[in-house]
């Protein structure tokens, strides 16, 4: 029953958003400028707002990725089945505003929350930069919890953040416990743990849409700092594929840049894989009979249907972002 799932975006609308899911990835989307978040690929329980990717084509349409994953595991994930969920979750984020500097609990602390989750390591792929923007990934070498907490109550905290301005094609990988935050004129694909514990720790002293300053969570998000120094973006290193360099070796997920010429296959190795199209544009083999995935969609690819050659465009450039289990 398996086959390739294209599947449709979650988006979550807030001040910070924009519109470059239309301009930079090709979307249509209904008016707005305030579309800040796209989750691409989520399987999020009830108690959690149940959010769900929902399958867009093939025989599969309408069928959200939860049912697969719990129904039909040992298809949709080969030798990671069986899982109660979805492991990892995939979104676009346009940051027309800075968001707020926040810090992810790991497993262990997120275990113990009520209702319990998972902690939150993630990586973010730099897709578009306006001029000046800026990352802040990590704090200043020196900066403990005790330096963290007085910077937060005095008002300070940007002084104590390590930051730079990114590029196009920068990975950086936020392991759960390390303080970040996005700033203002960023695209960036973000691949996590599927989780939804945050920490706000510092709102540049800025007030919301009610006059008053959003809540804090200074206390239990210092706590959870437990990675120090400052974060710089990854190193990408040559793989057996030259199409592909790898961006993230983790315990949660793999992550890849793609770059084929004029074909490119995946799979066969009972697992599912994850694409994300930023450039160009993919086409599985006739006998799915499914759409060609473009820039700005995303595809996965169960473990089931085995090894996929997927076709690009002749004479044009193509980027994907890869991920996988460990």
């Amino acid at each position: 029953m398996m086959h390739p799932l294209i599947l449709a975006p979650v988006y979550r609308r807030y001040l910070w958003g924009g519109r470059r899911f239309a301009t930079a990835l090709g979307r249509d989307l209904p008016p707005g400028d305030d579309f800040a978040e796209s989750w691409e690929l989520v399987d999020r329980p009830a108690t959690d707002g149940g959010d769900q990717s929902v399958v867009a084509a093939g025989p599969l349409t309408g069928r959200p990725l939860g049912d697969l994953v719990r129904g039909h595991g040992r298809e949709l994930l080969g030798r990671h089945a069986p899982l109660p969920a979805f492991p990892l979750l995939f979104k676009f984020l346009d940051a027309c505003r800075d968001l707020s500097v926040q810090v992810h609990p790991d497993d262990i602390r997120a275990a113990r929350l009520s209702p319990p989750d998972r902690g939150k390591t993630e990586a973010w792929y730099v897709i578009d930069a306006a001029p000046g923007s800026r990352i802040y990934a990590g704090l200043e070498p020196g900066v403990g919890q005790v330096e963290l907490a007085a910077a937060i109550r005095a008002g300070t905290c940007a002084d104590v953040l390590h930051s730079f301005e990114p590029r196009p094609g920068d990975c950086i990988f936020i392991p759960a416990g390390t303080v970040h935050a996005i700033g203002a004129g960023l695209l960036v694909g973000e691949i996590q743990q599927s989780s939804d514990v945050t920490y706000r720790l510092f709102d540049w002293n800025r007030t919301g849409p009610d006059g008053k300053p959003r809540p804090l969570h200074v206390e239990a998000g210092v706590e959870a700092v437990t990675k120090f120094g400052p974060v710089a973006p990854v190193q990408p290193t040559a793989t057996a594929d030259p199409a592909v360099k790898r961006l993230v070796t983790s315990d949660y997920f793999l992550l890849d840049e793609v770059q084929p010429t004029n074909s490119w296959s995946v799979g066969g190795d009972d697992a599912c894989h994850f694409l994300a199209v930023l450039e160009g544009a993919i086409a599985f083999a006739d006998r799915w009979n499914l759409p060609t995935v473009r820039r700005g969609q995303t595809v996965l690819v169960p473990s089931a249907i085995g090894r996929q050659t997927l076709r690009t465009a002749p004479g044009t450039s193509t980027t994907l972002l890869h991920v996988a289990l460990p």
